[in-house]
């Protein structure tokens, strides 16, 4: 027999821990019907019943505020899955157990998962599961996600559950003054053979439009159901407000016979501590400033380079060098040998070589998750943004864009407003995607080696203050209005997860790995095929001649003031960038690949240092710095792109923000290039 237990739960309760660690590495990661909001789902690998698991988007609510929240509720109202399992977090089990009174309406057998037990005794706390399962009619079980504590408790709770619970389920508003109007409209809906009855009683009586809209009720049950929702209002005014007090006095109660504070009141806790310093009005954005250039430092400096060099040496010098000899061995032809090695090898091992520094930096960002930090800047960057015209939730989808433009785009649905959401993605490609790393790496190694972490991180916070001045633009001009309001809920810090922080660490290596060995691989031959050939196809001695120099250099003139291109004082003509950039508007590490085989091709023997040393030749440190700003900010690449398409629902505005982005990016690099020049900056 095949089951299906959904995961809900608030953001920041460890249900994206769970999952992890029911399924493992058997996800299947996909899109919801309709949307663009991630849906992960898996088979659950330690039981041996056939359990699909099914992660719903955190919600603190089933209310149709957010994308999110509608999914939830459809998926849970439509789809019926066999058992829900709400995480709870224990720490602040109050603000989680809002969302458990409404899952209970649902009828749908429910477990809660007490989730983060451990910080409870550590705080002292006491939380009575055996008092709580009767408060609320459902299994109550202890665990320890991070630590695997309590998970095989919980499935078998599952697997044991059947339609008998459904009676025992005790919901928040039973013996309360709407006991009446709900058990009245939940009759109706029952004699006329409606789904979760209980349910979409009391989403009517909080005057609920699109569950409303979903019933299509006959004109008839409309009436009956009309007059009691009038007369509920009548005497008891705002429903939807009463019924939010009413589930907030339910769960006062339940908090106050079954949990145990074992700190006093008013005593701060860690985290609370902490986030007086972290969170302070004067040190926070210094603070964070710190950490991301630790974060730079670490991932991009000399501690990284102990890893990356060996691992550079061997993907591009080592594993090519093998390759060539068995190549010669064979006695292949110069255009397979040619293909071979200077364009797969010279193309994907630049690009490949970076795989370390891709780690780390990634690695480094999921532990300030894992820790908690990330949501504070959030908070800290709520002050900042809003003198911009957006709220610091805009701050959340926007960090995602450090990992990739795809999913931080799809994260704008969190947005309330469609101006917000505008504004968040046309900014989004100034947050440099992970894709972009490689590009730094390979200037900032080649002309600022010994200063290469700090260059990279002062190319990262360009991307954060021209975002913030595009903001001012965009809000002055076309998409003016006032930023939505900002709550969040800040989780406790919490030592970070080895094996959710690997997981997290992996699934953005093999990503890297299996773009590279597919996307790239594909461009390479595309590219080497195009710089070896001219429009008659016949072979060419001179890449120049060649089908992709002949649009290098119809491009070329485009950057003669950034100092990239056609050169003004000597006339010369750098072709190779322009068409770089073009193949990095399909994938970002492109643009290294692209170098790699244009530049390695003309006559260099060591893939090593073979970019590094034809870079030199020709570009200065001041244009290779404004080769790395326009990098920086111009559109992301095709698949970022179709998605902002699907979450701007128009072409025009697409349109629009990749003209932005494309214009800033020329503007400021130019900028960069003109200024130095005339000041004299070599940046040598």
């Amino acid at each position: 027999m095949a089951y299906r237990f959904a995961l809900a739960g608030n953001p920041n309760s460890g249900k994206t821990t769970l999952f992890n660690n029911l399924t493992g590495s058997n996800a299947h990661v996909g899109n919801w019907p309709g949307v663009t909001v991630e849906r992960k789902e898996g088979k659950c690998r330690k039981v041996k019943e056939n359990v699909t698991i099914i992660d719903l988007p955190g919600v603190y609510s089933l209310s149709p505020y957010s994308q999110e929240e509608i999914i939830a509720r459809d998926f849970l109202s439509k789809e019926k899955p066999d058992v829900i399992i709400n995480i709870v977090d224990a720490t602040n089990i109050e603000r989680n157990l809002y969302l458990t009174t409404q899952l209970l309406e649902l009828g749908i057998p429910t477990i809660i998962a007490l989730n983060m037990m451990d910080e409870v005794k550590l705080r002292g706390d006491v939380i009575d599961a055996k008092s709580l399962e009767k408060q609320f009619g459902v299994p109550v079980v202890p665990i320890v996600a991070t630590k695997n504590q309590g998970i095989k408790e919980l499935l078998e709770t599952a697997l044991s559950l059947d339609k008998k619970h459904e009676s025992a389920i005790k919901t928040a508003l039973e013996n309360t003054k709407l006991q009446a109007s709900v058990s009245g409209i939940s009759d109706l809906l029952k004699k006329a053979n409606y789904a979760n009855p209980l349910y979409n009683a009391v989403k009517l009586l909080e005057r609920d439009e699109k569950v409303k809209e979903a019933l299509q009720l006959t004109p008839a049950l409309e009436n009956s159901i009309n007059q009691i929702i009038v007369a509920a209002e009548q005497a008891e005014g705002d429903l939807e407000t009463l019924i939010a007090d009413l589930r907030y006095k339910y769960i006062s109660k339940a908090i106050t016979n079954h949990v145990k504070k074992g700190r006093k009141h008013g005593e701060l806790s860690f985290s609370d501590k902490v986030d007086k310093v972290v969170t302070n009005r004067i040190l926070g954005i210094p603070i964070f400033i710190l950490v991301m250039y630790a974060v730079f430092q670490i991932s991009l400096g000399p501690i990284a380079a102990l890893v990356a060099d060996p691992f550079a040496t061997f993907t591009g010098e080592t594993i090519p060098g093998w390759v060539a000899t068995l190549l010669e061995n064979a006695g292949v032809s110069d255009w397979v040998y040619g293909l071979v090695i200077d364009g797969i090898f010279a193309g994907l091992g630049s690009v490949l070589g970076f795989l370390p520094l891709v780690v780390i930096l990634m690695l480094c960002l999921s532990i300030l998750e894992d820790i908690g930090y990330m949501a504070r800047i959030a908070f800290v960057m709520d002050r900042v943004f809003r003198r911009f015209g957006l709220s610091g939730k805009a701050f959340v989808p926007l960090l995602m864009g450090y990992g990739c433009a795809v999913p931080a785009i799809m994260a704008t649905r969190t947005l309330e407003d469609d101006r917000s959401r505008r504004l968040a993605i046309t900014l989004m490609p100034f947050m440099s995607c992970g894709a972009r790393i490689p590009v730094y790496a390979v200037f900032a190694g080649a002309f600022f080696a010994s200063n290469q972490g700090t260059i990279t991180f002062t190319i990262y916070a360009l991307g954060v203050v021209v975002a913030m001045l595009s903001c001012i633009l965009l809000n002055k001009t076309v998409l003016k209005g006032e930023a939505a309001p900002f709550v969040m809920e800040l989780p406790p810090y919490r030592l970070p997860s080895l094996k959710s922080v690997l997981i997290h660490t992996w699934e953005k290596a093999k990503g890297y790995v299996v773009k590279v060995g597919t996307i790239l691989l594909t461009m390479t031959v595309v590219i080497w095929v195009l710089q070896t050939f001219d429009f008659s196809f016949s072979m060419v001695e001179d890449s120049a001649d060649s089908i992709f120099g002949s649009i290098g250099e119809f491009i070329a003139p485009i950057f003669t003031w950034n100092g990239f291109g056609a050169v003004r004082d000597t006339g010369a003509v750098h072709w190779q960038v322009g068409a770089a950039l073009l193949t990095g508007l399909i994938a970002k590490e492109a643009v290294v690949s692209t170098l790699g085989i244009l530049y390695i091709s003309e006559g260099t023997e060591e893939l090593t240092n073979a970019l590094s040393t034809a870079l030199h030749t020709h570009f200065t440190p001041l244009a290779a710095f404004s080769v790395m700003v326009f990098v920086l900010l111009y559109a992301p690449c095709f698949a970022a792109i179709a998605t902002a398409k699907k979450e701007l629902v128009s072409w025009k505005w697409t349109l629009f923000t990749v003209a932005f982005q494309c214009g800033v990016a020329w503007f400021v690099s130019m900028l960069v290039y003109q200024v130095g020049s005339l000041l004299g900056i070599g940046l040598g």
